[in-house]
């Protein structure tokens, strides 16, 4: 099983990459090159920092758009966005403006509202995430958040929500498509068990 963990300068590709390794992948390329991901058996899309910004690097890698759209969308190869990652899911993100994103979930990236509450933003730490309905990733548990602006769409999309101000979604999913808001990769054992389940999964 041959996983491409894609480098768009917007991801924590280290900490990833090494909670990929300690789920079990033995086979993991991290890659920056489109035709990597084009034969990659599972994709993974990382990211961290403003909507707009890892918009725009991704679209700034050559072909790589492309060759998401082909492998993941056309292909069903299994995918997993992780933070930013799963934002860039969604039709178009509000942070520093409006942006497009890859339009694979029904929904946009919108700031967390907090106001006439206690809750800070940005929504930081540890916090429970609840499934709305069963998906075979997604379990109930505890998860490592930080973040901001969060994905509000379609209520079949969503899979996860925690609670910051109100319900704020932690899991998006469609198909062969998984999005998660917190990060694996700091959620410990939590976050491994779900690496563990993404690098099983057969949609």
């Amino acid at each position: 099983m041959k996983l491409a963990l894609i480098d768009y300068g917007a991801g924590n590709l280290h900490s990833v990459e090494n909670a990929l390794r300690a789920a079990g992948c033995t086979e993991l390329t991290v890659t920056a090159d489109a035709d990597v991901v084009a034969r990659a058996d599972r994709v993974v899309l990382p990211g961290v920092g403003a909507f707009g910004s890892c918009a725009q690097a991704l679209r700034g890698v050559p072909g790589m758009v492309e060759a998401l759209e082909q492998r993941v969308r056309h292909e069903a190869a299994p995918f997993l966005g992780i933070c930013v990652g799963m934002q860039l899911m969604a039709e178009a993100g509000e942070e520093l403006g409006t942006h497009a994103g890859l339009g694979w979930v029904r929904g946009r990236v919108r700031l967390i509202d907090a106001a006439g509450t206690d809750a800070k933003v940005p929504h930081m730490g540890w916090n429970d995430v609840a499934p709305t309905r069963a998906h075979p990733l997604i379990e109930p548990g505890e998860a490592y958040f930080l973040h901001s602006f969060a994905f509000k769409g379609e209520d079949a999309d969503v899979v996860a929500t925690t609670d910051h101000a109100g319900p704020v979604t932690a899991a998006v999913a469609r198909d062969n498509m998984v999005g998660v808001q917190f990060h694996p990769e700091k959620s410990q054992r939590y976050g491994l068990k779900l690496l563990d389940r993404f690098l099983k999964w057969r949609p």
